[in-house]
């Protein structure tokens, strides 16, 4: 495809010339005549013309399907060279504003709307934030590399019941420490129970090891991934601390790397590869993309462009046959059983479901059930408990766009226990007796009803908290 470039300064000829000559056909005009010597010199296609005459572009051979790219750095006027690029056939034009003002090609986009307006900030600055962000992200990396390099016994601790993104970060950041199972431990306090997450263990050779608080002193270094030290009990130091949920105080650790806004672990951890030029193996780049898939299901909650950068680069290096295997039947009978429980002792009023599921004996029914019922039609929130053990946990879900999940559940549940989480999915975890002893409901029943109670109160809070903001902005700008 041909490329016509009409510019004033040398920088932007090389730069459009680098940038542009591999793809296009690709011509420049200039009115300094020493400038075009100096650009043939050194091999670019340069034309010296008067910029504003129309038999200059009718020399250059332009016709509608030819790309015109004009530089507007303020020394002629723009008008007057879109004028003469329209009067000789051309319609594809762009104007790139290099000048501190762009004024004049606002002046000309909305005269001639055909024409494409971009500034020199929005050519570079994507390249040169990721490349400086990358740049961070590698001294990061090579700092923590070298402070855990001559460790001799190291624990990568994942949350308990660990799940694709914990295990697909543990994975690899053993990898970027550069440690095999004799010298690097990935160790949870509770197991895996959930069968997709132990068919993904098995079929990548993941082991996950049982380890206690007490074991915690017998190794050098000890690293949280996809969970913070908080939430670990017994955990008293820490070295490095890599997650994506909201970031949480009451711990010291030598480094840490918390990005909440990324939709998982494995994103940041696939970053941290890159930016110290690692080869993805097909074993890590399986583990990640599923990872990545199963954390943001699919891309239908909380995630950014970087997620789909990773899972762009990801997916051809990765084997989607053994993703296939490792997801499995979402559907069981002992999941249709919990659900069936929650929905007996279930309140579903205004696009909120609450349910108690009972006694369960794992979390990962009760979290099925929150995503479970959140397909239900006019249901935006779904608020699902279980007894597990002595503790009441409680899964939360919403559409993305709705109030903040994770300040629903700190504000109902923080002062008896753990909870904490994203704007569109959240947990806590509490004593039984002692939710019991503060909202007096023990039967499912009562605890469906006093969760949807609490819910419900607090969407009204929030949405009463907006309306007062509208009226004071609106009466504010009355004045």
């Amino acid at each position: 495809m041909k490329c016509l470039a009409i510019c004033q300064t040398e920088l932007m000829v090389r730069t459009l010339d680098r940038i542009l000559s591999s793809t296009f056909e690709l011509d420049f005009l200039v009115e300094n005549r020493a400038l075009a010597r100096r650009l043939h010199d050194a091999g670019i296609r340069v034309t010296a013309a008067d910029c504003c005459r129309v038999d200059t572009y009718l020399k250059a051979d332009l016709s509608p399907q030819t790309c015109v790219i004009i530089e507007d750095n303020r020394r002629r006027s723009l008008r007057r060279l879109v004028e003469a690029v329209r009067d000789a056939g051309g319609s594809l034009m762009y104007v790139l504003s290099t000048g501190s003002s762009t004024r004049a090609a606002d002046d000309v986009r909305q005269r001639y709307p055909e024409v494409t307006q971009f500034t020199l900030a929005e050519l570079t600055e994507p390249t040169l934030v990721a490349e400086l962000s990358r740049s961070l992200t590698r001294a990061r990396v090579q700092q923590y590399q070298r402070y855990f390099e001559y460790a001799d016994r190291v624990l990568i601790l994942l949350h308990d019941d660990p799940d694709p993104d914990a295990l697909a970060s543990g994975l690899t950041l053993r990898y970027i420490l550069r440690r095999r199972r004799a010298t690097c431990t990935i160790g949870a306090l509770r197991p895996m129970t959930r069968p997709e997450n132990l068919r993904m263990a098995r079929l990548l050779d993941i082991p996950v090891d049982p380890v206690s608080s007490a074991d915690f002193e017998k190794y050098d270094r000890i690293a949280t991934v996809d969970v913070q030290p908080h939430c670990v009990d017994g955990l008293s130091r820490v070295d490095l601390v890599i997650d994506h949920h909201p970031e949480q105080t009451g711990y010291n650790t030598v480094f840490k790397d918390i990005r909440p806004d990324y939709g998982s672990t494995s994103t940041i951890l696939w970053e941290h590869m890159r930016a110290v030029d690692f080869d993805v193996s097909e074993r890590n780049a399986t583990a990640m993309l599923y990872a990545i898939k199963s954390d943001t299901l699919f891309f239908a909650r909380h995630t950014n462009r970087q997620d789909l950068e990773a899972f762009t680069y990801l997916y051809p290096l990765a084997d989607p046959a053994l993703i296939r295997k490792m997801e499995g039947a979402e559907i069981t009978h002992e999941r249709l059983e919990y659900v069936m429980r929650a929905l007996a002792a279930s309140v579903h009023e205004d696009q909120v479901f609450c349910g108690c599921l009972g006694e369960a004996p794992r979390e990962d029914l009760i979290t099925y059930a929150a995503d479970f019922f959140l397909e239900l039609e006019d249901t935006r929130w779904t608020i699902i408990a279980g007894i597990v053990g002595d503790r009441l946990v409680v899964s939360l879900r919403n559409l993305g766009y709705a109030r903040n999940a994770g300040e629903f559940v700190k504000r109902a549940f923080a002062d008896l226990g753990s909870a904490g989480g994203h704007r569109s999915l959240a947990k806590a975890v509490v004593p039984f007796e002692a939710f019991v002893q503060k909202h007096d409901a023990r039967t499912p029943e009562e605890i469906a009803r006093r969760l949807s109670e609490l819910t419900h109160r607090f969407l009204h809070e929030q949405n009463g908290k907006a309306k007062d903001r509208d009226v004071a902005v609106a009466q504010k700008a009355t004045i």
